[in-house]
């Protein structure tokens, strides 16, 4: 623990967690070697471009999470991968964070239990009812949900991140739900109203040290470096879920998707899991070594580094 005390300053700017919004690639870069679980940091932002090195330092975070689980409501989902990524700027042991072009949090799509008959049916809505009796033994019955960001995530706490049971960061979040009836803007949660997830470690994670060149290349004294932290499952039992929104044609659905739902759900009702979590932090293994351009060489060392 001494050796983490000592390194975090220099290392890691932020040791966050969870699933897990303003320039950088949406899609993310394919990145060589040691750089790959950083493929989404924004290193463009003109706020981490400004970074002295001395004063502000630039750093990258990632966390992610292959399998989990969702519950909102009345609803329990599998997730599918998790994850999340933000830039990460230390300004005298203050953290801000910095999230990429295509949104902090990034989820694959899973399926709804039942679809649409899972959601809303059965109903004694004429319309809904109608639409229940064409979806039976339906492809069209398929609902998927994503995860999406739906803001900048913020709150965040260092110290956290390598403890357990304290809320780590504030993520705000909405769930796309997929189906032709549901028209494309069905959510549940939005940008003005989101979940709002402050996962926790549910125990103390595993913490190594990855070292590597500029390229990528593993090296115990390179230049580059980051903290990474794994084995521990990330939990939030405290957020509330608001009802859909834009569900069918003028947003008629949504009612239905709610009552069926049990939305809005309050806080305790709802629950995250996301299980063995493996979060990476850090850029530059001493970022005042590159004052006055930290920033700037941080984004052309992980221009460098990109493959495709």
């Amino acid at each position: 623990m001494s050796r983490i005390r000592r390194t975090v300053p220099l290392v890691v700017a932020a040791v966050a967690a969870s699933l897990l919004a303003v320039v950088t690639p949406a899609s993310g870069a394919t990145l060589a070697g040691a750089w790959a679980p950083l493929n989404r940091c924004p290193v463009d932002d003109p706020a981490m471009l400004a970074a002295d090195g001395a004063t502000v330092s630039a750093l990258c975070l990632s966390s992610s999470a292959a399998t989990g689980t969702f519950k909102l409501g009345g609803t329990t989902l599998t997730t599918g991968a998790t994850d999340l990524q933000a830039g990460l700027l230390n300004q005298s042991g203050t953290y801000s964070l910095v999230a990429p072009q295509g949104g902090a949090v990034v989820g694959a799509p899973v399926d709804i239990p039942g679809g649409l008959l899972g959601l809303m049916c059965p109903s004694k809505i004429p319309v809904i009812s109608d639409i229940c009796e064409k979806v039976v033994n339906n492809p069209l019955n398929r609902v998927t949900a994503t995860i999406q960001s739906a803001g900048a995530p913020r709150d965040f706490n260092l110290s956290a991140g390598a403890g357990a049971g304290t809320p780590i960061v504030t993520l705000p979040v909405k769930i796309r739900l997929s189906n032709p009836f549901l028209e494309p803007n069905c959510y549940i949660g939005s940008n003005s109203n989101p979940i709002l997830l402050k996962p926790a470690n549910s125990t103390r994670p595993t913490a190594s040290f990855v070292r590597f060149n500029a390229d990528g290349t593993a090296n115990p004294t390179g230049e580059m470096g980051y903290l990474s932290l794994s084995g521990a499952a990330q939990t939030d039992t405290t957020f509330a879920v608001p009802g859909a929104n834009g569900c069918g044609l003028f947003g008629l659905l949504s009612g239905a998707v709610n009552l069926k739902q049990g939305l809005p759900s309050p806080a305790g009702a709802n629950s995250l899991v996301l299980n063995d979590a493996t979060t990476n932090v850090g850029g530059f293994q001493t970022p005042r070594n590159f004052a006055p351009t930290q920033g700037r060489q941080l984004a052309d060392r992980w221009h460098a580094a990109a493959t495709g």
